[in-house]
């Protein structure tokens, strides 16, 4: 399994392919270590997440190396997200003992609630953010007491083969996390069909997910889904028009686009579109495009020669800006503003690319009604100076995730997860524990 570097198309590694074998030699080895696990008090639980989190941040300029080489993203984004890959285990070793159970009144005894472990969990992560979202599962689905096997894109194994060595090196009994890198037709594929694993973390596009869910049936696994978005900016007159346009492109070109929650939708109140669109060409203009490895480069390439055609595809005729990108050797694709109704492909379907679609409405109904019109929904944003409006808005805009005056869609203390065919379930937070443990209930007679 060749890993190359999308942003010269040199090869970095070669690995061995894991197959079916291998995998149920990791799901054997997490199932016998998971009584040990389980039974590991919480005190040292924690001690080891936090254990693990510190080895993170003590190596984790090499980790963002290794993310920048694999994934084709800028240096800055990566130690950023290694930063928060840390707070994740940080986090939750400071909830495994805030993970409660409850009293609950009722006659002729008492009657109370704990919250178990599910044994084995199968975690599938995408290729877009490997070990951000690595952690993401890892961080809750340990700290609840399950061991895991964690099986990272193909395209992108490298920093979840790095961590599972930080994993040993904190202290974590090996068996507890581990790593199978292969594709995810074979090594996912059996993940999901099979028995000994009691769960489903999966983030990746809907077409796959609905593949998860349909496998996890046949032995009623438990399954966390966060799937694909088409999420809305919703920018109304009365908006700091400076400020939003200045932040838009950065939440549709960050990380390439290749971001579930991109704003690749830019609804803007027909009074203030012209003027909108100066200003987010001018900023877009501005977005630095090239060498991952400089320290002041925006965007990066995109993965794959495959995802380029993908992302071309969407571009038809010619678009309100087109800005630049290098020549050479890279899959690189410039960023791109295109005009686009709401019926239109690009407006319809997840892009994963640097595309982004400009879209006029009426008016605050008008807004909800386009905003709404999707098969997704995952985030989103909303720019007013009307606080009233800003609220009814946000409740009235069916998706999981909703910044007011802002692009930011994932914090580490907060529930992130979509509606609709966005997926279910919640990652981060306290909300993540959920999904990651079962509640058993016990009456005692008295």
């Amino acid at each position: 399994m060749q890993v190359v570097n999308p942003a010269t198309e040199e090869p970095i590694a070669e690995l061995e392919q894991a197959g079916v074998e291998e995998t149920d030699s990791a799901v054997a080895l997490a199932k016998a270590e998971f009584p040990a696990w389980r039974a590991v008090s919480p005190s040292d639980r924690a001690r080891l997440l936090r254990r693990l989190a510190t080895l993170v941040e003590e190596n984790g300029e090499e980790l963002a190396q290794i993310e920048t080489s694999n994934v084709g993203k800028p240096i800055s984004d990566s130690r950023g997200e290694v930063g928060m890959v840390a707070d994740v285990f940080h986090f939750y070793a400071g909830a495994v003992d805030k993970h409660h159970g409850e009293t609950i009144p009722v006659a002729g005894g008492v009657d109370m609630t704990f919250r178990e472990p599910l044994g084995v969990v199968g975690l599938i992560v995408p290729w877009n953010f490997p070990l951000n979202i690595s952690s993401w599962k890892l961080g809750p689905a340990l700290a609840c007491g399950n061991t895991v096997v964690l099986k990272p894109a193909e395209l992108t194994p490298l920093s979840a083969l790095r961590l599972a060595e930080l994993v040993l090196e904190a202290g974590i009994p090996e068996g507890v996390v581990n790593v199978v890198a292969g594709k995810g037709s074979i090594v996912g594929q059996r993940l999901v069909e099979h028995p000994d694993v009691a769960k489903i973390g999966f983030t990746g596009s809907t077409e796959v997910g609905r593949s998860v869910m349909e496998g996890a049936a046949a032995t009623i696994k438990r399954v966390t889904l966060e799937l694909g978005g088409k999420s809305a900016s919703v920018i109304f007159a009365d908006a700091d028009l400076e400020a939003a346009a200045a932040a838009a492109p950065y939440a549709v070109f960050g990380n390439a686009g290749q971001d579930c929650c991109a704003r690749s939708r830019i609804f803007v109140e027909r009074s203030a579109y012209d003027r909108f669109l100066e200003l987010i060409v001018d900023a877009t203009r501005s977005v630095k495009v090239g060498d991952p490895t400089d320290d002041s480069t925006e965007m990066g390439p995109l993965i794959s020669a495959e995802q380029r055609e993908k992302v071309a595809s969407f571009v038809n005729g010619e678009p309100l800006f087109r800005g630049n990108a290098p020549d050479g050797r890279g899959f690189w694709f410039p960023c791109t503003l295109v005009e686009a109704s709401n019926e239109d492909r690009v407006a319809r379907e997840e892009v994963f690319g640097p595309v982004a679609a400009l879209i006029p409405f009426a008016d605050e109904d008008d807004a909800i009604r386009l905003a709404n019109d999707t098969p997704y929904g995952l985030s989103g944003s909303i720019w007013t100076e009307n606080g009233a409006r800003a609220l009814r808005v946000a409740r009235a805009i069916d998706t999981g995730v909703l910044s007011i005056n802002a692009n930011s869609s994932v914090r580490v203390q907060t529930p992130f997860g979509g509606f609709k065919q966005s997926g279910f379930g919640r990652e981060l937070g306290m909300h993540a524990l959920a999904g990651y443990s079962e509640i058993k209930n016990v009456f005692v007679a008295t």
